[in-house]
C-alpha cells in the first residue's frame, strides 16, 4: 500500500505545483501591456493570450521545480 499513497502523494503534488506556478504566472504576465500589440476590441484574443503564456510559462516552470525535487531525492541513492 506504500507505492500506491507514494503515488497519490506525487499525484497531488505535482496538480499544486502545476496550478500554483499557473497562477502566479497569470499574475506576473498581466503588469505586461499586450493590449498595445493587438488591433483595438480584440479583448477575447487578449484574454486568450493571458492564459495560454500562462500555461505555458507556469507549466514549465512547475516541470522544472518538480524535476529538481525528484533528482534531489534520488541523490542518495549515490553514495549508498
Amino acid at each position: 500500500m506504500e507505492v500506491y499513497q507514494a503515488l497519490g502523494l506525487q499525484a497531488i503534488l505535482g496538480l499544486f505545483s502545476h496550478i500554483f506556478f499557473i497562477g502566479i504566472t497569470f499574475y506576473a504576465i498581466q503588469s505586461f501591456r499586450f493590449d498595445q500589440l493587438f488591433k483595438k476590441g480584440r479583448t477575447f484574443q487578449i484574454q486568450l493570450v493571458y492564459i495560454l503564456l500562462s500555461i505555458a510559462i507556469g507549466s514549465s516552470v512547475s516541470n522544472f521545480v518538480l524535476e529538481i525535487t525528484n533528482w534531489s531525492r534520488q541523490l542518495p541513492y549515490l553514495f549508498s
